[in-house]
């Protein structure tokens, strides 16, 4: 098949979207299948040869976040040419209700159209006001999916229709990764990954709990990972456990996977905004005992606890608890392990695709 993909987001910026898109497109490729995807391209990050430029990113704040996104007439021009000159038999554009390039190809294409839905929120007054104008482009949609139960709600309650679920996936092999010894720590190894310069990924609270933790384990190792600068972090650590942190900046994917490999507990301590939760994935891919805030993303990720050990939103005295009671309980973090390892399979892209193609050759008979 020929296939489209329209990623809303510049794919030079780490997230949960455009890792999705990338592994798709790689996915289907290695079935055979033509694919173009269309996104948002930054002069500093290479794309692929697969992407196709919708123009330079804007930063644009959303969802307590800041998203970096193409729109305009120029945008508009790229979409159609692209639309054209690729002849898809099916074109998937993600976050349609973005004002993106996803938008502006279901405004320009005739389809068919599959469209997946990542973001949930409980309310959302921009999407209930945009609804209207939206739905004359949203009715072209022949297939809607949702990557949880929570953003499938959320499509129902602003937009209306119906979408099946099929959740973000991974390469469970890439998690395969080694512990480093050089951040491992005496008494123990916790670490996060996240955008520091975003309040809602919950660095604060980690940063909160550490001095309680340290002090009853001086040895231990607390390993940040992800964008962002480092030095308003430290600074609101007490000096007594400034070294215990170590900043570790953005990671590519083999550090990623080690550091998971090297972890005791891995702590996501978001504050909401969550739609899904692959990081939680990719750190059970790789073996390490999963600690996080218990947003309703998480508790479906991991299966109401069962998987993992979840904590109040925000509550940095109840993630020094936990992450405490897990550092000093060898075999529950093996529990966890070896659970984590075997529920992750169904999120592996050898499953997931077989179902994507299915959506893609249904809309495409049609």
């Amino acid at each position: 098949m020929r296939i489209g993909l329209v990623c809303p987001y510049s794919l030079g910026t780490p997230g949960g979207v455009q890792n999705h898109v990338r592994d798709l497109a790689e996915a289907l490729l290695s079935r055979g299948h033509e694919v173009s995807v269309l996104a948002p391209v930054d002069d500093e990050h290479p794309a692929p040869p697969y992407v196709v430029s919708s123009g330079h990113a804007v930063g644009v704040p959303y969802n307590g976040s800041v998203a970096r996104v193409t729109f305009g007439p120029r945008t508009a021009a790229r979409v159609r040419a692209w639309l054209a000159e690729g002849d898809f038999d099916v074109v998937h554009v993600h976050e349609p209700t973005t004002p993106s390039a996803s938008i502006i190809a279901l405004w320009s294409g005739d389809g068919p159209f599959v469209a997946t839905f990542h973001t949930w929120q409980v309310r959302s007054r921009a999407m209930s006001a945009a609804a209207g104008l939206l739905r004359p482009a949203l009715e072209k949609i022949d297939a809607r999916i949702a990557v949880s139960e929570n953003a499938r709600s959320m499509m129902v309650q602003h937009i209306g229709g119906e979408a099946v679920v099929i959740p973000n996936g991974l390469y469970t092999a890439r998690f395969n990764g080694r512990p480093r010894p050089q951040w491992q720590g005496a008494d123990g190894t916790i670490s996060f990954l996240g955008r520091m310069d975003e309040p809602r990924k919950g660095l604060g609270v980690l940063l909160a709990a550490v001095p309680h933790l340290v002090t009853k384990r001086p040895g231990l190792r607390v390993l940040v990972a992800g964008a962002g600068q480092a030095d308003d972090a430290r600074r609101s650590l007490p000096e007594f456990c400034r070294e215990n942190v170590l900043f570790l900046g953005a990671i590519d994917d083999a550090a990623r996977a080690d550091m998971f490999a090297g972890s005791d507990v891995y702590v996501a301590p978001h504050l909401g905004g969550e739609s899904f939760g692959i990081v939680l994935l990719e750190a059970m891919a790789s073996g390490a005992p999963v600690l996080a805030s218990d947003l309703a993303a998480f508790r479906q990720v991991l299966d109401g606890g069962r998987l993992g050990e979840l904590f109040e939103p925000g509550d940095a005295a109840a993630l020094a608890r936990c992450a405490s009671r897990l550092l000093g309980s060898p075999d529950e973090r093996d529990k966890l392990r070896a659970a984590g390892r075997n529920a992750v399979r169904r999120y592996d892209w050898e499953v997931l695709i077989g179902e994507l193609v299915a959506v893609y050759e249904l809309v495409a008979r049609r």
